[in-house]
């Protein structure tokens, strides 16, 4: 799938850094890299000292920002590295962080994706419908593709195919990528029937979209399994670390 800008899968924060140059950085309190604040996830502290997720970036008041897959940030909590870290940040502040924390950000990480594909939806943006889809696809009308996770592998194959077809990428093996997301929970968040597959012609959404979703996917370790699978669409995957304010 093609998002620009094109991000190499499991690029490491300082690639990302580098490729969005112009945008504002972070330095991560685990590793001290430096990397793009719309490739990270920031952590709000509030006032009494409570750690929690801060996809919008918008909570008053002290914060710290993460990037490392949902597995590196547990083993970091339960060996008390985040804290530690956190609390060097702080100069020693009280911090209460939830042990449930890493679930508490990959559920607000997929809220936020869901989000934004809803407001893409409302301004008229997103194709639904696998024969829409299909249609725009064929006739070079599609930046961005994507599947639900319980897509069938013949339903989204045919519709790869329109859309390489589209693009004149023929034999390329270019593809929509897997959301992390089923047909359930995109149909509820979209307040549509059994949403399976869905695009958008414009670029300047796709891009939209493509920075919540670069987050969840590399949190949750996607990422790499999307690599595997050689989708193109797997190029919006990103990196990860963890910096403060």
């Amino acid at each position: 799938m093609r998002i620009l800008p094109n991000e190499p899968l499991g690029a490491g924060i300082a690639e990302t850094a580098g490729a969005r140059a112009s945008g504002p950085e972070r330095r991560c309190v685990l590793s001290g890299e430096h990397g793009a604040r719309d490739a990270l996830l920031r952590l709000a502290i509030s006032p009494d000292g409570l750690v929690l997720p801060d996809v919008q970036a918008k909570a008053p008041g002290r914060g710290a920002w993460i990037g490392v897959a949902r597995g590196e940030l547990e083993q970091a909590i339960a060996k008390g590295r985040l804290k530690a870290a956190l609390a060097r940040a702080f100069k020693g502040a009280p911090l209460v962080i939830p042990d449930d924390l890493a679930e508490r950000a990959e559920q607000a990480l997929r809220r936020n994706l869901l989000d934004r594909l809803g407001l893409e939806m409302r301004s008229g943006r997103l194709i639904l419908g696998a024969d829409r889809i299909a249609e725009q696809a064929r006739m070079g009308r599609v930046a961005w593709l994507a599947h639900a996770s319980d897509t069938s592998e013949d339903g989204a194959r045919k519709i790869d195919q329109a859309w390489r077809v589209g693009l004149d990428a023929e034999g390329s093996g270019k593809c929509g990528i897997r959301l992390p997301l089923d047909r359930a929970a995109l149909s509820v968040a979209l307040g549509r029937d059994n949403v399976v597959h869905l695009a958008l012609a414009d670029r300047a959404s796709a891009e939209r979209v493509s920075i919540p979703l670069r987050r969840l996917l590399h949190f949750t370790g996607a990422a790499s399994a999307a690599a595997d699978d050689h989708s193109d669409g797997a190029a919006i995957a990103a990196p990860g670390a963890a910096t403060t304010n």
